[in-house]
């Protein structure tokens, strides 16, 4: 009997051993998984807990491949945030759809372009929805539905939310076998690159017309002449005519010659300081002949101990010239124009000097002012073109001024006349600048 009860006893001893070593196996087990649980929350690696058993081996092999795992999303992360920099750093709008035509990624060029929320979330919402210009409407649709290998390109005039050009590619993503393909629509603002064009091909017209018109006179009365004129004084007329038209053509060339230099930038300019009242002086002596063939009055008005302007004496000597030619052709007989230079007052240039030219003409529609400047642009073609301008003179002082750092401005009222004001900064300030 006692080797009975001893061997009860003992079997209840090993029994309560094992349960008590499996307790705090599974305690471990458990504080285990509830630390891996803790790690993985917060995005960090394991530290994981040896052990011992049957289990071990598996509890390693899970450690790893959590530890694998995290490193592949710690990589994506990477990556993703590397894409978003890229997004966010591009000009061209960049907006990708799924099969469906719902936005999955837009960049912020994207909501600057289509006037969206820099914060709202687009993400599922129908990106024809979105972009609420028609044309653009459509060809989203049309991309959309296009077929997976199709890629598209267009240009667009659009009017909403503002108008302009863009040119537009929508291509096919590459996605897994069996999966509903997605597009990539980068959307690029051409409107500066179409404005341009726009004034090439307006350039190149009035080129056109401004070249062909003395060069039709020219044919047309050398034709005459060569075909024989009996009367002198016809003769006379047509070579007259002759030599006009070739004078318009010269003054044209070297018109278009002198801008295209200006904007160019091809000669620097030879910066040196230039008296304003010997600039004012020098030219109205030229100009004053041809004020008296046209019975205008020029007269020169130069305040007393004005500053030097540092500038190029030979380009603010073709800017004056201009200006007093455009004033005596446009001045009619008995009128006056006269060349100013005082001190600049206003505050945009208070240390320089003021260069102005008045007239007593039939002034300028306030309408036309903020176009003068421009190549070719004349209020009056017809008298302009019968007084021998070339629609470039005002193009050539706005270059000028601009060269200098200067300022232009135009003021006109009709039938009362019009002063062109030139303002030059001061050796003085120039220095500053520099």
């Amino acid at each position: 009997m006692a080797w009975i009860a001893v061997g009860v006893g003992l079997s209840l001893a090993g029994g309560l051993l094992v349960q008590v070593t499996a307790s705090r196996n599974t305690a471990r087990y458990a504080e285990s998984l509830e630390a891996m649980a803790r790690a993985l929350e917060g995005n960090r690696t394991p530290a994981y807990l040896v052990l011992e058993g049957p289990i071990a081996g598996a509890q390693r092999r899970l450690f790893a491949a959590v530890e694998a795992l995290l490193r592949e999303l710690d990589a994506l992360a990477e990556q993703r945030d590397e894409l978003d920099a890229i997004l966010r750093s591009m000009r061209e709008a960049v907006v990708v759809t799924g099969s469906g035509g719902e936005v999955v990624l837009i960049n912020g060029a994207a909501r600057e372009l289509f006037a969206l929320s820099p914060e709202a979330d687009y993400r599922g919402h129908n990106f024809v929805e979105l972009c609420r210009d028609p044309r653009l409407q459509e060809f989203v649709a049309r991309s959309t539905a296009a077929s997976d290998a199709q890629m598209m390109s267009t240009e667009l005039a659009i009017a909403h939310p503002k108008q302009g050009h863009l040119r537009v590619n929508a291509a096919p993503v590459r996605v897994a076998k069996g999966a509903a393909a997605a597009r990539v629509l980068v959307f690029s603002d051409i409107t500066d690159l179409k404005a341009y064009e726009n004034v090439r091909a307006d350039f190149v017209a009035n080129l056109t017309h401004e070249v062909r018109t003395p060069l039709s006179a020219l044919c047309g009365y050398a034709e005459t002449l060569l075909r024989g004129v009996d009367d002198p004084e016809t003769q006379h007329r047509f070579l007259d005519i002759i030599e006009r038209q070739a004078r318009r053509l010269a003054r044209l060339i070297d018109d278009l010659l002198t801008l295209s230099d200006l904007e160019r930038g091809l000669t620097p300019l030879k910066l040196e300081p230039v008296d304003p009242a010997h600039l004012l002086v020098e030219t109205t002596e030229l100009m004053r002949e041809p004020a008296e063939k046209h019975g205008v009055t020029l007269s020169v008005e130069a305040a007393a101990e004005l500053p030097q302007m540092l500038g190029d004496h030979d380009r603010l000597h073709q800017l004056m010239l201009n200006l007093l030619d455009n004033a005596i052709k446009y001045t009619p007989r008995g009128g006056r124009v006269t060349a100013v230079a005082r001190r600049a007052e206003e505050a945009e240039a208070p240390a320089g000097v003021e260069l102005a030219v008045s007239d007593t003409g039939e002034g300028i529609p306030a309408a036309h002012i903020p176009r003068l400047t421009e190549r070719f642009y004349r209020v009056d073609r017809a008298r302009s073109r019968e007084l021998g301008g070339t629609g470039l003179g005002l193009a050539i002082v706005k270059h000028i001024v601009q060269l200098h750092r200067g300022r232009l401005k135009i003021e006109s009222r009709v039938r009362e006349g019009t002063t062109v004001r030139v303002f030059i900064p001061c050796e003085q300030a120039q220095s500053g600048v520099a």
